[in-house]
């Protein structure tokens, strides 16, 4: 079967007009930098910055450990493109992740982890007067067993994030469809062509 080479570029030209239309659907805003950055060693830390590309809504963040505790306080501060987040107390030594969620200019939500390290952080020791309070009260058992336990964070924030994100529509459907349209408009033009 012989192709006219109007139909080939017909086909060739649908093919490209999509993937260049589905390139700006494709550039999504996206994470910038952050403080601590991806890997990075720190001492201390008393908050989290995250940068973006362009101005970003409904921000949800946690600052996690090891053994999954978080340590985030309170929620985080949305100025434009950056968030902060401020942390609890002094971090111990050790692994932690930063894991965000935004929603992006464009409406698309942006998602995921920073791992970063604590190590030789200051650990304040006990005045003497703390230390003898501590060793003469302990505290019951029974107390400290009856406290419940923290609800795992979660905001109506991140809950509709997560709704828009399910809402979307797949771009590679898209991408696909369009390729196979432009495919089938070459071979029509190509059938066409042949006819007397």
């Amino acid at each position: 079967m012989k192709r006219s080479p109007f139909a080939v570029f017909a086909a060739i030209l649908a093919a490209a007009l999509l993937v260049s239309g589905a390139a700006p659907a494709l550039a999504h805003d996206a994470l910038k930098s952050s403080s601590p950055a991806k890997g990075a060693e720190v001492k201390a830390l008393d908050e989290v910055e995250l940068e973006f590309t362009a101005k970003v809504r409904m921000p949800f963040v946690i600052v996690r450990g090891s053994g999954d505790d978080q340590h985030q306080l309170g929620k985080p501060e949305l100025d434009g493109a950056v968030v902060r987040q401020a942390v609890k107390g002094p971090l111990p030594d050790g692994k932690y992740t930063i894991a965000y969620r935004v929603v992006s200019s464009d409406g698309h939500p942006i998602e995921g982890e920073i791992p970063f390290r604590v190590e030789g952080a200051e650990t304040p020791s006990p005045s003497p007067s703390e230390e003898t309070a501590t060793s003469e009260a302990p505290a019951p058992a029974s107390s400290v067993a009856s406290e419940p336990a923290a609800p795992a964070a979660s905001s109506p924030a991140a809950e509709q994030a997560s709704a828009e994100q399910e809402a979307m529509f797949p771009v590679w459907l898209i991408i696909v469809i369009g390729a196979l349209v432009g495919i089938g408009i070459g071979f029509l033009l190509s059938a066409r062509k042949k006819k007397p």
